[in-house]
């Protein structure tokens, strides 16, 4: 698995998450950041072009080296300067209260502890300062929840340790965050895979 894990799945993820549909959802994940932004499962940069103009730098955080070197194309040509810090978004490398804003796009669900890595954005992030998250999860839709729960244990062994049936809205609660906007509904594709959140939750003062 370790060729199929290291070379192949970064570069599926990459088209995967390319998607033209997706744009929508990123355009609404990334509204409001402000300031300098840790984005933690930076993958291979396709948030780059959505950053709005108030992003100062993005201090990016990503695992897997072909992801990095697939979102060389895409970070030079953001206006945005973004600098990879870390590997691991379950200890990041920033001291306490120092980040404006943070970003997650399909990240926790394959974050080994995702608990932690929210604890850490919410350490890093200052008082006040809000996270934006887009993920899929477990549906609402009780039919579309049984499949996931079903093939979970074949999502996890193909898609690096991706999880099916995690619910974003509950981590990012439990995390100590408050969530302030949130939007649900699915996307277009398989219904197993396509129940996402996208919304804003805030660090309290």
């Amino acid at each position: 698995m370790g060729i199929y894990r290291d070379q192949v799945l970064p570069r599926l993820v990459d088209r995967s998450c390319a998607a033209r549909s997706l744009d929508p959802w990123r355009a609404a994940a990334t509204e409001g950041l402000t300031g300098r932004v840790v984005e933690i499962g930076f993958g291979s940069g396709h948030n780059a072009a959505f950053y709005p103009p108030e992003v100062e730098r993005v201090l990016a955080v990503e695992p897997a080296a072909v992801s990095r070197k697939l979102a060389d194309r895409r970070m030079a040509s953001s206006r945005v300067k973004v600098e990879h810090i870390g590997l691991d978004g379950q200890s990041l490398p920033l001291d306490d209260d120092t980040c404006d804003s943070a970003l997650s796009t399909f990240s926790l669900c394959t974050i080994p502890d995702a608990r932690q890595a929210l604890l850490e954005l919410r350490r890093v992030l200052r008082p006040g300062a809000r996270f934006h998250f887009l993920e899929h999860g477990l549906a609402t839709d009780a039919a579309v929840a049984a499949w996931q729960r079903r093939i979970e244990p074949w999502q996890l062994r193909l898609s690096g340790g991706c999880h099916l049936t995690r619910d974003p809205l509950e981590l990012v609660s439990e995390a100590g965050f408050v969530i302030d906007h949130v939007e649900q509904r699915f996307a277009q594709g398989l219904k197993s895979w396509s129940w996402l959140s996208v919304g804003t939750a805030s660090k309290p003062r």
